[in-house]
């Protein structure tokens, strides 16, 4: 399992993320001071480090300096917006910058997106008895093939990625058809219900009232 350190000084931060990261499938661990980070990565492998720049003990621009010879690939996820921040964060050798506050969904993008960049992402995943390969673009449930269109099967992924949280409809229907969602949800609505069908999932994936949906899965 891909691991994970998250270094933040705010408890809440760290929570939305090991929650949300836990989600969807990876192994998150967390520190609130920037001495305890570097003690955490010289005892552990990690895969990946989301790093706050204003920590106490060290910073996140000294951690990084520590880091970079370990080639660990490192994202910053931080309140630091100017320009002068973001261009410093990139050329001590950050694969990604991401500013607080961030939406969950672009967060868990980001994270898939540098995983790759490094070959560490895990293209296969599984809700229950449903498997779903990445790369073949193949589903199957209970070791049976389920056929599913183009954008089933990016609902899907985006809602295994995202399990136990609840997504909104405006952020499944941009990511999925890709264009601005102008407020009319039949589309979206239809292509749910027929993914619900076909997977058997009436009773997990969820209609959240004034928000989207969420699918319910236990772990």
């Amino acid at each position: 399992m891909i691991k994970i350190l998250v270094v933040d000084d705010e408890k809440p931060i760290c929570d939305l993320i090991d929650l949300n990261l836990s989600a969807a499938g990876y192994h998150c661990s967390t520190v609130q001071d920037g001495l305890a980070a570097i003690d955490r990565i010289e005892q552990e492998h990690f895969d990946l480090i989301l790093l706050d720049v204003m920590l106490p003990g060290a910073d996140g621009y000294d951690i990084m300096e520590y880091i970079r010879p370990l080639e660990i690939p490192v994202i910053f996820v931080t309140a630091k917006h100017a320009v002068r921040d973001r261009v410093k964060g990139l050329k001590l050798g950050a694969d990604d910058y991401l500013v607080k506050p961030f939406d969950v969904v672009e967060l868990v993008a980001r994270v898939e997106a540098v995983l790759r960049r490094y070959h560490k992402a895990d293209q296969q995943l599984t809700a229950g008895d449903v498997v779903v390969d990445v790369d073949a673009r193949t589903v199957t449930k209970n070791g049976k093939p389920v056929v599913l269109t183009n954008k089933e099967f990016g609902l899907l992924v985006l809602f295994i990625k995202n399990k136990n949280v609840a997504l909104f409809r405006e952020t499944l229907y941009e990511k999925v058809w890709e264009e601005e969602y102008c407020g009319d949800s039949r589309t979206l609505d239809l292509h749910v219900q027929r993914l619900r069908r076909k997977l058997g999932w009436e009773r997990h994936l969820v209609a959240v009232y004034k928000v989207g949906y969420r699918l319910e899965l236990p772990g």
